[in-house]
């Protein structure tokens, strides 16, 4: 008789620009806590349904799990990306090959790192921005 394997925590890396999260799944109630704040306490709507979107397409199988999640850099929207991006990761290490197809098909970014960067600006003219030239006149 085989014993099954308790799942004590996993750890994951989500990452979106310069934004860093940095996620340890443990076996709990539904808990998202994001550097020491739960998530409901967070003002910014639009952080908290950026987070919640791919828990709401998993269904209720995530609220088998506590979130504590450590973000640095970037901004609020990049942040949010990363957080989203290393739960999802773990969830499809708990879960399996169902959420993963399902979190893929609605939007491949909530598990696949996004290399795109903005591009740096030039020596000449650097307050103007990476690409703009002085305009030409043609007479």
């Amino acid at each position: 008789m085989k014993k099954k394997k308790e799942i004590k925590s996993i750890l994951t890396v989500g990452k979106r620009k310069r934004a860093i999260a940095r996620t340890s799944i443990k076996p709990g109630t539904g808990k998202i806590i994001i550097n020491s704040k739960c998530l409901d306490d967070c003002e910014n709507e639009t952080f908290r349904l950026l987070i919640k979107e791919p828990l709401l397409l998993i269904g209720d199988d995530w609220k088998k799990f506590d979130y504590d999640v450590n973000v640095k850099g970037g901004g609020v929207i990049g942040q949010a990306e990363a957080i989203r991006q290393s739960i999802c990761k773990g969830l499809v290490d708990l879960l399996g090959e169902k959420v993963k197809k399902t979190l893929i098909e609605y939007n491949r970014n909530f598990l696949v790192y996004d290399p795109r960067r903005t591009e740096p600006h030039k020596p000449p003219h650097s307050s103007w921005g990476p690409r703009r030239y002085k305009q030409r006149s043609k007479r």
